[in-house]
C-alpha cells in the first residue's frame, strides 16, 4: 500500500448451497493485511428477514417481500412497546431502524471477519485515515436490504455516516478499468429524461411536460452552479471549476453525439453524468426512458459510457441500484427471486464505470436536490467520492431526520480498482508523453517486456516496459512490485539508453541494481549465474533475471523484433 492510499477492506456474501436454512458465507477478499483474508460460514436468521419485513411495510408498502425465507409473508414484527404517552409512528420506526442497522452489523460483523475489521481499523487510526469498507453482496436477494444503515450499537453512527469509515458497495465480476482521460474539473453532463412511466399524452399534455421538465433542469443546473461555486466560500478558492450542459429528452443518438462530441473536438471530455428521470429494472441492467417511447437499456449505455470516460454516473432514477425480480408464486404465498447482477448499478460497474451512485427506491423532488446540491460542493471540493457521498447523506439525515428513509436511498458502487477520487491528486496523475509532441525522441522504441517464466504455480505473466524504463522492488511505488523478503524496496530498474539521438543509433537498454543482495544474470556462455551489485549492465533479448537470491523466480527480458 502506497503512503497516499486509503487502507481498505472487502468483504463478500453469498449463499451457500445447503438442503435446509439459509446458510450463508461471508469473506474477507482484499485488505491490507494478508492475516485478514479470513471467511466465516452463518445462518440469515429469521428475526433479521422480520426486521426487514417491518421496514417495509413502514417505509415502503408497495414493495413484495423478497425469498429471504419461508415465513417472510409471516406475522409482522412486534418491537417492544414505548408508555402510552411515547408511543407514536415516529418513535416506532425510529426503533426500526435502528434494530435493523445494528442486527445487519452482528450478522456481517462477527467471528474473525469482526477481528479483520478491528484490525484494518486499528490500522487506519494510526495513519490518521479513514477505512475504507467495500461491501460485495453476491446473494441478489439481500441486495435491497438497507446495509448502509450498519451501526455497531446504540449512540454509533451508521457505518455509512461515520467520519472514520468509508463505506460503498462493490462487485468483483468486473471489466478492468480503462485509461481515462484526466480533467481537472467537474463536466456535467444533465440528461432529463420521462419522468413518469409513459402514459398516451395529446399534444397539450406534453407541451405542458416539457415545459415542467425545462423548469426542473434549469433548478437542477443553478444547484449545481451554486454548490461549485468558488465565490460562494471564499476559504475554498482551490475549487474545482464545474461546467454543465443539460440534455432534455434527448434520443440515443443525441445523447451518444454529445457524450462524444467534446472528445472528437479536443474539448474538455465529460467526466460525470447525472441522469433524473423514470427507471424500469431488467434483467440487462433495466430501462432509462429518455423519451415516452425511447428507452435505453443499462448494457447499451454502459458501453458508451466506458468509450466515452465517464468516472461518476448518477441517477435519480427509482429501482437504479437494485436487482429486477421473478415474480414466483405457491400455494402459500409470492415471492420475489431477484435476478443476479441485473440492477443498473452493478450492471455499469461490470463493464468498467469507476462510480455509480444509483437510488434504492424512490425518493422526492425536494430530497434529491438537497442531496445534490451538497454532494457537488465535496466533489467540488476535491473529496473522495465516497466521502462526498456520505456528506451529502448526512445533510439528508440533517433535513429528513433519521426515522425517515430518505439518507438511506443513495447506494454507492464503486469499482474494485478504483481509488475513489473524481480527479487524481497530483501525486497520483501519471505523467504522459502528448501526440505529436516537439518533446518526442524523434524514433520508435521497440516493445520491451519483462515476462515471468510459467511454472506449475505461476501463470506466464508480462510486464511492458513502457515510455523505455521500469521500476522494480517491493515498495507499492515501482511499476513491477515483488513481494519475497529478499527483494529490496528500491531493488533495480531497466531503462533504455540512445548513445546520440540519432534515429540510425538503436536503442539500447540496460539495468542498473540499487538492491542490498544484487540481482543475477543467467551467463548462457558459461551456463551459471553471474551476480551484480550496485553496477550496471547491458541487457539482450532473452536474458534471463532472478532478483535478490538464487531461490528467486526466474524473469527473462524480451525485446520484440521492429
Amino acid at each position: 500500500m502506497s503512503p497516499n492510499e486509503t487502507p481498505t477492506l472487502s468483504i463478500a456474501i453469498a449463499r451457500l448451497n445447503s438442503p435446509t436454512g439459509n446458510h450463508f458465507a461471508t469473506w474477507v477478499f482484499n485488505s491490507v493485511n494478508a492475516s485478514d483474508y479470513v471467511h466465516h460460514d452463518c445462518i440469515w436468521p429469521e428475526s433479521l428477514s422480520q426486521l426487514w419485513q417491518a421496514w417495509l411495510e413502514m417505509f415502503s408498502p408497495d414493495s413484495l417481500p423478497l425469498a429471504l425465507s419461508e415465513s417472510a409473508m409471516g406475522e409482522p414484527l412486534s418491537l417492544a412497546p414505548l408508555s402510552p404517552d411515547l408511543e407514536t409512528k415516529p418513535s416506532y420506526s425510529s426503533r426500526l431502524m435502528q434494530q435493523l442497522g445494528i442486527d445487519l452489523w452482528q450478522w456481517l460483523f462477527q467471528g474473525p471477519i469482526q477481528s479483520s475489521f478491528h484490525r484494518c481499523q486499528g490500522l487506519a487510526l494510526g495513519q490518521k485515515c479513514p477505512l475504507r469498507i467495500r461491501l460485495d453482496v453476491r446473494s441478489p436477494n439481500l441486495i435491497p436490504l438497507p446495509w448502509e444503515i450498519m451501526q455497531s450499537q446504540p449512540g454509533q453512527p451508521a457505518i455509512s455516516l461515520s467520519p472514520r469509515l468509508l463505506f460503498s458497495r462493490t462487485t468483483c465480476d468486473v471489466q478492468p478499468l480503462s485509461d481515462r482521460p484526466l480533467v481537472p474539473a467537474l463536466n456535467i453532463l444533465l440528461v432529463l429524461g420521462h419522468n413518469d412511466i409513459p402514459p398516451c399524452q395529446t399534444p397539450t399534455a406534453t407541451n405542458s411536460h416539457r415545459l415542467q421538465l425545462e423548469t426542473e433542469a434549469s433548478q437542477i443546473a443553478q444547484v449545481l452552479a451554486n454548490s461549485t461555486d468558488p465565490g460562494s466560500d471564499s476559504s475554498r478558492s482551490d475549487r474545482l471549476p464545474c461546467f454543465i450542459k443539460t440534455l432534455i429528452q434527448p434520443s440515443v443518438a443525441q445523447l451518444i453525439t454529445e457524450l462524444e462530441t467534446p472528445q472528437q473536438l479536443g474539448q474538455i471530455p465529460y467526466n460525470v453524468i447525472f441522469y433524473a428521470g423514470h427507471g424500469f429494472t431488467g434483467p440487462d441492467g433495466g430501462l432509462l426512458f429518455l423519451q415516452e417511447q425511447t428507452t435505453i437499456n443499462g448494457t447499451e449505455l454502459a458501453q458508451v459510457l466506458v468509450r466515452c470516460g465517464i468516472t461518476l454516473a448518477v441517477f435519480n432514477a427509482c429501482w437504479s441500484a437494485v436487482p429486477a425480480m421473478e415474480l414466483s408464486s405457491t400455494l402459500q404465498n409470492i415471492t420475489l427471486p431477484a435476478i443476479p447482477s441485473s440492477s443498473l448499478a452493478k450492471v455499469l460497474i461490470h463493464h468498467g464505470v469507476p462510480v455509480v451512485l444509483g437510488m434504492r427506491d424512490s425518493i422526492t423532488d425536494s430530497e434529491a436536490l438537497s442531496f445534490i446540491q451538497t454532494f457537488a460542493r465535496a466533489l467540488s471540493e476535491r473529496m473522495p467520492i465516497d466521502r462526498a457521498v456520505a456528506i451529502a447523506r448526512q445533510q439528508l439525515l440533517t433535513l429528513y431526520k433519521f426515522n425517515q428513509p430518505a439518507w438511506t436511498l443513495p447506494i454507492l458502487y464503486m469499482h474494485p480498482e478504483f481509488n475513489g477520487l473524481l480527479v487524481p491528486t497530483e501525486e497520483g496523475i501519471r505523467t504522459q508523453l502528448p501526440a505529436n509532441s516537439p518533446t518526442a525522441l524523434g524514433y520508435d522504441l521497440p516493445c520491451a517486456y519483462l515476462k515471468l517464466q510459467e511454472t506449475e504455480e505461476v501463470t506466464s505473466k508480462s510486464w511492458l516496459i513502457e515510455a523505455g524504463r521500469v521500476q522494480i522492488g517491493r515498495s507499492e511505488q515501482n511499476d513491477i512490485v515483488l513481494h519475497e523478503s529478499w527483494i529490496s524496496n528500491q531493488h533495480a530498474e531497466i531503462f533504455c539508453r540512445n548513445g546520440n539521438g540519432s534515429p540510425t543509433n538503436q536503442p539500447t537498454y540496460f539495468l542498473r541494481d540499487f538492491s542490498r543482495y544484487g540481482t543475477l544474470i543467467w551467463e548462457e556462455n558459461n551456463q551459471k549465474w553471474q551476480r551484480i551489485h550496485h553496477q550496471e549492465v547491458q541487457l539482450t533479448s532473452g536474458t534471463k533475471l532472478k532478483f535478490g537470491s538464487s531461490q528467486g523466480r526466474i524473469w527473462e527480458f524480451v525485446i520484440d523484433s521492429l
